[in-house]
């Protein structure tokens, strides 16, 4: 039985398909709106084999395209899932998984993130991270809580990677942080924070929402005030109100911040400094120029088509709502026939999901790549174009995450999978994969016979996934900004 002893106790892990899986280690405890506590050694030896609980959450907005997740949860959640080739002293590129799911559902322990076909193939140290969500992770009120709990979290798990990645054949020398959407973000943040600095060397962003700015203390005070008033008690009362309660509570909140078109979640981290998108992104940009914190940054296509196809009101919506969504996004209600023009036969929720696509994640990570290079670091892009032919939800939100860890069998209930070719899905997996564990090891995600240049004016240049891996750019330079979609083609 493979055995590995870090400082901090004995791990009992089980061995198969040419690498090592420790799960449900135990990095930190919190109490309920407290800061996270690195967990105490042990004695013994562990049994490391089986996940623990993952954080309290409710159903996923995007269980339509991803399957949903059925796990015991509970607030005692902050565990570890490892994956390593050996337990040796060779010190492999290590890589840290941080979830997305809008800082509200998800967790590194799911079987959708394991990360043994990336550590075998491409022989390195995957590790997956537990977090706390929702208002038990992000809720800040003088009475509550500082807020950042969440973060705070991965912080701690940072700390423990630094101390013990070398007890599994880790470099905590060469420790590459790999965040999707809400985790992409929380790279952001991390960036910003001086309690992270030296804890990662390079960072991957796949479909992060840069200009998604932090909340202020006052609003988020306003929702702790809001949960209280729901449930009946004071804000210093939520300490002691029952999970299920501040879940319903939560969704409820979540309900009166709604508006048509929009993917705002309910609980974000909160910094008063970062409260506007401008200086959240020009603040991670000098940040990880200064620290020499090589960026991958990644959009799909098709980001919010996940969001919108599932949902009823968008399949014949309100004329008005729509133009006023163009006006507020594009500047003019007539720019929905620019995007029409771009996608023949599309529906106007297609225009929609398009729209919304540019605005949340596409341009706000051109930009932030632009704000890295003129800072004077290093920043690679890539777009994710795949999609399965009988998905109705196109290349869309999530889409290039299993391409990242391989591991197909784990997303069969997934339908943005529907109808693919197996030897596609492989060959392309193998691809991503080989890309983003190059860069892992020494910040050039140049693969075998795919070429993969900094991005930089006046070419632009991205990589594009898809039934082709090619070369994007867009040689008029401030192109970019005014048509996101019309980029010129390179040869790899």
């Amino acid at each position: 039985m493979p055995f590995a002893t870090p400082s901090c106790g004995a791990l009992l892990g089980e061995q198969g398909r040419g690498v090592i899986r420790f799960r449900g280690i135990p990095y930190a405890t919190a109490q309920r709106f407290g800061q996270p506590i690195p967990a105490p050694p042990w004695a013994g030896t562990r049994d490391a084999t089986r996940h623990g609980p993952i954080p309290p959450q409710p159903q996923s907005r995007l269980r339509a395209a991803m399957g949903d997740i059925d796990r015991p949860q509970d607030e005692d959640c902050l565990t570890l899932t490892l994956a390593t080739p050996a337990i040796d002293g060779a010190r492999r590129p290590v890589l840290v998984f941080l979830h997305g799911g809008a800082y509200w559902t998800g967790a590194g322990s799911l079987d959708w993130y394991d990360g043994g076909t990336l550590a075998a193939e491409n022989g390195c140290v995957v590790v997956g991270v537990n977090y706390r969500l929702g208002a038990l992770g992000f809720l800040a009120h003088p009475d509550v809580s500082p807020g950042n709990l969440g973060i705070a979290d991965m912080v701690t798990a940072l700390r423990w990677v630094a101390t013990h990645i070398a007890s599994f054949g880790g470099d905590p020398d060469n420790v590459t942080v790999i965040g999707q959407s809400a985790g992409a973000h929380a790279i952001m943040v991390l960036l910003t924070e001086t309690a992270s600095d030296g804890l990662f060397h390079r960072a991957v962003l796949m479909s992060t929402p840069p200009s998604l700015a932090t909340k202020t203390t006052q609003a988020a005070a306003q929702d702790a005030v809001f949960l209280a008033d729901k449930l009946g008690t004071t804000p210093g009362g939520l300490a002691q109100v029952p999970v299920p309660g501040l879940i319903d509570a939560g969704l409820q909140r979540a309900r009166t911040n709604a508006r048509f078109a929009d993917a705002t979640p309910p609980f974000i981290p909160v910094s008063d400094a970062f409260a506007d998108p401008d200086s959240f992104i020009a603040a991670a940009a000098r940040a990880a120029a200064s620290r020499g914190i090589a960026l991958i940054i990644g959009t799909t296509r098709e980001e919010m088509h996940a969001f919108f196809a599932p949902d009823p009101a968008m399949a014949t919506p309100d004329p008005a709502l729509v133009a006023a969504t163009f006006a507020r996004l594009a500047g003019d209600a007539a720019a929905i026939e620019a995007y029409r023009a771009r996608r023949p036969g599309a529906t106007t929720r297609d225009l929609l999901g398009d729209l919304v696509t540019d605005d949340m994640f596409l341009r706000p990570s051109i930009g932030l790549a632009d704000a890295v290079t003129a800072s004077g670091g290093r920043v690679h892009l890539y777009q994710f174009d795949w999609a399965a032919p009988a998905n109705p939800f196109m290349a869309c939100h999530c889409i290039d995450l299993p391409f990242l860890f391989g591991n197909f069998e784990a997303w069969t209930d997934a339908r943005m999978l529907a109808g693919a070719d197996p030897a596609q899905l492989a060959t392309l997996s193998a691809a991503f994969r080989a890309a983003l564990a190059a860069f892992a090891r020494d910040g050039d995600p140049t693969s075998p016979g795919l070429r993969w240049p900094p991005y930089r004016a006046p070419s632009r240049i991205t990589m594009a996934y898809g039934a082709v891996i090619r070369q994007l750019g867009d040689l008029a330079g401030a192109g970019w900004r005014l048509a996101p979609h019309t980029r010129t083609e390179h040869s790899a």
